[in-house]
């Protein structure tokens, strides 16, 4: 089996449901610790030019609204959110639906909150329609570490490849000593490091 790296140029990314009352239910990863993850991978796609899809599910209940970060982040994609009525699979949603497919990418790199619910549906329907999906599994978390570590064997052994926010931070920059490696680098990865 070959494999051909993820690029700027190459994937999109799906942001699912990193919504302000969603996170604090996520109990697997501290909650500070799993935003950081979700802007950074939102910060390293504008700076990569690439396309982003952000959903979230009934935001005027319990779920709240996506983190206010993501406004400022990508303002665009944020005003353009697929804002679900409670549909789980967000691929069932047909608004979502289409924005996947018009990103004309058939790489996909996800991260959702929760992964044992709004991540691990999408990335399983995503994968069976045969797009390559990678799950940034410390972008997303679950209640429990239990549930967290079941939705990841359930994506894995169905063909999403498992990465994690550096990883593929990494990977999509190629290279740091690029302009956009140099800018992933100030403007991501080192206020990550000097900040925990």
């Amino acid at each position: 089996m070959s494999y051909e790296r993820f690029t700027g140029e190459s994937a999109a990314m799906l942001l699912i449901d990193h919504q302000v009352g969603t996170m604090k239910w996520a109990k697997s990863l501290p909650f500070e610790e799993l935003k950081r993850n979700a802007l950074m991978l939102a910060k390293t796609a504008r700076i990569l030019k690439m396309p982003v899809v952000l959903t979230s599910s009934m935001e005027d209940y319990a779920q709240g609204p996506l983190l206010p970060e993501l406004e400022a982040i990508l303002p665009a994609e944020f005003a353009a959110r697929i804002k679900r009525l409670g549909i789980v699979n967000a691929m069932e949603d047909e608004n979502f639906a289409a924005a996947v497919k018009a990103t004309g990418r058939r790489k996909l790199i996800i991260a959702g909150v929760t992964n044992d619910v709004c991540t691990v549906y999408p990335a399983l329907s995503l994968a069976l329609e045969g797009y390559e999906v990678q799950v940034v599994a410390d972008a997303g978390a679950s209640p429990t570490k239990f549930a967290d570590e079941i939705a990841l064997s359930r994506m894995e052994k169905n063909g999403v490849t498992l990465t994690s926010t550096n990883q593929v931070i990494a990977e999509l920059a190629g290279s740091w000593a690029t302009p956009e490696g140099g800018q992933i680098v100030e403007q991501v990865v080192m206020p990550a490091l000097t900040n925990p």
